[in-house]
């Protein structure tokens, strides 16, 4: 009997493989960082060849020390929205991947807009226009690329986000598919129908031809070709990473609510099987799909979370790790009123401003680099406060925790400063990898490897729980400070 499922975990900046046994222990690990790509101000790609390749390497190592035979099933999760569009013949892609922060199709948002057809888009998508999503990255491709769209009409190219790009390797291009969660960020697909939207595409000039088949989150899809690490694996899973997450905080029921600190950050909330109508500031997204059953959450989503650090290390050059803001934001009190907005790729969830940039508000001759560490740090928990009070006052009742994960959570002053805003106690659960976990589960219960998410259930271990201890009146007016910097920040970029 197998010991292990395999979670292919391909982020924003690195791509990790990860083993999970039976009581959902990580039991081996390894993960690469590949190059980010900025074009332009606003502008971010991936070459699709580099997303493959660390993919693969950490896979490769992986099952090299595991054995592939030890391994029951793999569960892929992946980075959202991040659009590929490549030649079928030759599996070579014709364009970088453009990434979900990306900006560059502003303008067609906003005559989509002038259009008419943002009610289209929120009644069939769930999602609010914005250049976040695929459909409109892809429209670029196709526009931009010499030739893609008249390829794109006789069947040449197939279009994927990174988790159809990747089973489309690892079966040496006999699968062309993509899960609900994932089909449901492209603004091309009826989440009510779970079918592509028709008028959408034909909207944006998109060939129905270039689309993936859309398959359920759970479920043995397809497997491993000869040739390749693993080959022969069943590939039981494909779930966008966030709501893979949902998954693996065990939020399996109505109501249950989690926020993952990544690159970006996200806050789900299960809503249940029913379809509800569309929010004005949130998203209404699919959650999963599994034995024939749906769920839908409601999601906030923060373009520059944890990446707000590596700018700090990588752009404004005063980390020499990323592990190093923790100590550098301890060495003060506080922020000295420094108060930083990383509006780098606009601002998500509840502003929906494409054209909002960064900006750091209230430097003195006194500010230091530790100041605008830990503003930088705070910058996560009050963009997180923002997204927990829209879909708080979406809920039908009061929510008195949230649990957290993601790997800026090994921070404690990050989770404590949260709580104070919240005021409520947020937990960090023993395995903060939870994205992957979830992708294991979901592909764990697909071949058998758990039976239920009752057994599941037994597994959850909090590692920590984080209450506040601000006063309500201090937070407050922290609050009101960010919400000042954040209006300052708004509208500023220019076509």
């Amino acid at each position: 009997m197998s010991s292990f499922v395999l979670s292919l975990d391909q982020g924003t900046t690195s791509s990790r493989a990860l083993l999970f046994d039976r009581e959902g222990n990580i039991t081996g690990s390894a993960q690469q960082e590949f190059p980010q790509i900025f074009p332009r101000p606003g502008w971010v790609e991936h070459d699709p060849r580099e997303i493959w390749a660390s993919q693969l390497a950490t896979m490769e190592k992986v099952l090299g020390e595991a054995g592939p035979q030890e391994v029951a099933a793999i569960g892929i999760t992946n980075q959202r929205e991040t659009t590929v569009l490549w030649d079928r013949a030759t599996g070579e892609p014709i364009h970088n991947a453009i990434v979900w922060q990306d900006r560059r199709t502003a303008a067609m948002i906003d005559r989509l807009r002038e259009d008419g057809m943002e009610d289209v888009v929120r009644s069939r998508t769930g999602l609010v226009p914005d250049p976040y999503f695929s459909g409109t990255k892809l429209s670029w491709l196709l526009d931009h690329v010499d030739g893609a769209r008249e390829r794109a009409e006789r069947g040449e190219l197939a279009f994927g986000t990174v988790d159809t790009w990747l089973v489309w390797n690892l079966t040496k291009g006999e699968r062309h598919i993509t899960d609900v969660s994932n089909a449901s960020r492209t603004m091309l697909f009826d989440i009510g129908k779970l079918d592509w939207d028709r008028e959408l595409l034909d909207y944006l000039r998109i060939p129905s031809a270039v689309l993936p088949e859309v398959v359920s989150t759970g479920g043995v899809h397809a497997e491993v070709a000869s040739g390749l690490p693993g080959a022969g694996l069943p590939i039981a899973a494909l779930a966008g990473d966030q709501h893979a997450a949902l998954f693996g905080q065990q939020c399996f029921e109505q109501g249950g609510i989690k926020n993952t600190y990544g690159t970006g950050c996200f806050m789900l909330m299960n809503l249940g099987d029913q379809l509800p109508a569309p929010h004005e500031k949130l998203l209404t997204t699919v959650a999963w799909q599994r034995d024939g059953s749906i769920r839908y959450a409601r999601e906030g989503s923060i373009f520059v979370g944890g990446a707000v650090i590596q700018w700090l290390r990588d752009g404004l050059g005063i980390l020499a790790e990323s592990s190093d803001v923790l100590p550098l934001a301890e060495s003060v009190e506080d922020s000295g009123d420094v108060v930083f907005v990383p509006a780098f790729a606009g601002l998500g969830a509840p502003h929906w401003d494409s054209r909002a940039r960064g900006a750091i508000h209230g430097i003195t001759r006194g500010t230091t680099a530790a100041h605008i560490a830990r503003a930088a740090v705070e910058s996560i928990a009050f963009q997180s406060a923002d997204l927990f009070d829209a879909i708080s006052a979406d809920s039908d009742s009061p929510i008195t925790e949230l649990k957290v994960d993601g790997g800026a959570t090994r921070d404690p002053l990050l989770l404590q400063f949260q709580a104070d805003l919240l005021q409520i106690p947020v937990l960090r659960p023993k395995v903060i990898e939870t994205t992957a976990l979830g992708a294991a589960y979901l592909a764990g219960l697909a071949v058998g490897f758990w039976s239920s998410t009752e057994e599941l259930s037994s597994q959850q271990r909090i590692d920590r729980t984080f209450e506040p201890s601000m006063p309500t009146d201090r937070a407050r007016e922290l609050r009101e400070r960010w919400n000042e910097a954040v209006r300052r920040s708004l509208d500023w970029a220019r076509d």
